[in-house]
This record gives C-alpha cells, structure tokens and sequence, in this order.
C-alpha cells in the first residue's frame, strides 16, 4: 500500500503509534477510552475525541483523551480530520427529529465526516454505531445481520442513510464495520437501568401484545467496539446483544423483583396510547430477536454479562 494512503506510512516516525478518533464521546467513547489506557496496549494508542463543545475539554483531557474541537453540523471545522486518525469509532447519532427539512430520512453528520476523511490519507478502519432498529418490526422471529433492512421510523431511516455513508466510504479502502445496537444499560450510565421508570409506574403491554428486546451492557459494548476497530472483517455488518430471549414486559418484571419494586402495571395494546408517550410506543411497535453468533465468533469478544440478569444483578442496589 502506498505510504500516502497508510496513515502510519505516511506520517513522520514520531507519530507512528496508532492514532484513535472518537466522534460522539459520550458514556461509551469514555468507556472505550478507559479500557484501551487500562488494558494491556496502554499507552500505545493515542485517544483524540471531536467535541463541538470546548467547556467539554478539561474534562476529556482529565481521561486522558486529546480534544479536537469540531462539529459535524458544520463542514469547515471538520477538514482537520482528514489523515490524523490509524481508526475511528463513529458513536455520534444523526440529528434529531425535524432536522433537515425534505431530507428527513438523511444523516447529513456521516456523510460529511466520510467527506472529510477522505481528503487525504483515510485510517485503516471506521466503527460506526447503528441500531437494530433498522431491521423494523420482525413479529419476534431470530435476525441475523443478512435480514434486509425495513426502518419503519424515521431515527431508523436516518441510520440506515448512515450506514450506506459508511460502507460507501468502507468501499475506497478503509475497514469500515457497522455495529447494530440495541438497548444499552449499566448501573454507572445515565438512565442505564429500568429503576426510575419502575418507580414512575410505567404501565407495559399485557403478554400477548408484548415485544422482545434486546440489550446490551455498556461496558461490553465498548469492549466489542475495540474488538470491531482491530479485528472486524472488512465491510461486516454486526449485531452486538447479549443472548437474552425476553419480552418487555418479563424484563421490567425481572428488573422489579430485582430492586425490590413492584412489577409495573399491564395493559392492552389497544389502551397504551391514552398512557404511553409516541417515543415508548414505537419501541413497542418492534418485535425482535438478535442472532449474535458472528459477533461472537467473529470477534473473539467474552460478554462480561452474557445475559441481562447477570448485568442487572450486578447492578442491584445494595440493601
């Protein structure tokens, strides 16, 4: 390969540690960046972070992460990015609902960090975080990531745009890999847990109008996050959950007895929209169960909490 297209060839000898870009550095990015300095490789990745917030920057550096500031809704400041980064973990989500006008179903953020990137030398391999709520509403059955796509929201659009940005890019050289996430929790993340919608009473749907979910500990996703940024396949899509096979419902119930709650209230699909806002409804209007061999077996990844239960054991509150 070319020096000018191998981001390690092509900069000057002082530099060639591997450079980690995180674009979204939220409760998963500082994750991944606390594993990478407390693993065995510490101190030989360099962790860069863009934040369009510079009040954020003592705090990045106080991880030991090097700020860059920037901001996906606008091009210009991203032109430094270009050929500073070995790999980058795309952990930003696309703007929000009402953003873009005739272009609703876009992710206008990936697209223009895909451009950036390719100005000059591209890194080795991208990690972009999607949802599985691509795949839309699969009545239940076992997905695996050779199920087509049907976003039936437009967040879900959106992600799908994305990820076609990403697997674009992937096609000019990079090892692009698109990780599709579902719900993610951890005792430690804001709202990581079901307890203050346990304690709010929260009706959920009666069984047999009741979905499966999927979920996913943080800090397992940062571990397969790390796993994917190395050792992915090119251009591999992903299913990152854990093995659990349960119903909303049995979820929050499991949650209840848990924390020593009561188990939330039921009702029928038919009654939910008088109690439930638009948002929890359409998360109840997809019913799906993740295949998660290939992360498995592909990446080498050991869930620290292979199931749900184990993770919110972990995380019951002490007596």
């Amino acid at each position: 390969m070319p020096s000018n297209q191998n981001p390690l060839g092509a900069l000057p000898a002082r530099f060639r540690r591997e450079r980690l870009l995180i674009v979204g550095c939220g409760d998963v990015g500082q994750r991944v960046a606390r594993q990478l300095q407390g693993g065995p490789g510490a101190g030989r990745v360099q962790v860069l972070a863009l934040t369009s917030s510079p009040e954020r920057k003592p705090a990045l550096r106080a991880l030991g992460i090097r700020p860059l500031c920037g901001n996906l809704d606008d091009v210009a400041t991203l032109r430094r990015l270009s050929g500073l980064a070995t790999r980058v973990l795309h952990l930003a989500p696309p703007p929000g609902e009402g953003a873009g006008g005739d272009g609703w179903w876009r992710d206008p953020r990936t697209v223009a960090l895909a451009r950036a990137l390719r100005l000059r030398s591209l890194p080795a391999s991208l990690v972009y975080a999607s949802t599985s709520g691509v795949y839309g509403d699969c009545q239940g059955a076992m997905v695996s990531e050779t199920r087509p796509v049907a976003p039936a929201t437009p967040r879900a659009q959106r992600r799908v745009n994305a990820e076609r940005a990403v697997r674009h890019l992937g096609r000019g050289g990079v090892r692009a890999t698109v990780l599709r996430i579902p719900g993610i929790y951890a005792p430690d993340r804001d709202g990581g847990t079901p307890e203050a919608r346990l304690r709010r009473g929260t009706p959920v749907l009666e069984r047999e109008d009741d979905v499966f979910t999927n979920h996913i500990h943080a800090d397992d996703l940062a571990r397969i996050c790390l796993a994917a940024l190395w050792r992915a396949r090119p251009q591999r899509v992903y299913n990152v959950s854990d093995a659990t096979e349960l119903r909303m419902g049995d979820y929050f119930d499991l949650a209840a007895d848990l924390y020593g709650l009561p188990r939330p209230p039921r009702v029928r699909r038919s009654a939910a929209h008088e109690q439930l806002s638009l948002m929890l409804l359409s998360f109840m209007s997809e019913s799906r169960r993740l295949d998660n061999q290939r992360m498995l077996r592909e990446l080498g990844v050991k869930l620290r909490y292979p199931t749900v239960a184990e993770g919110l054991r972990a995380a019951r509150p002490s007596p």
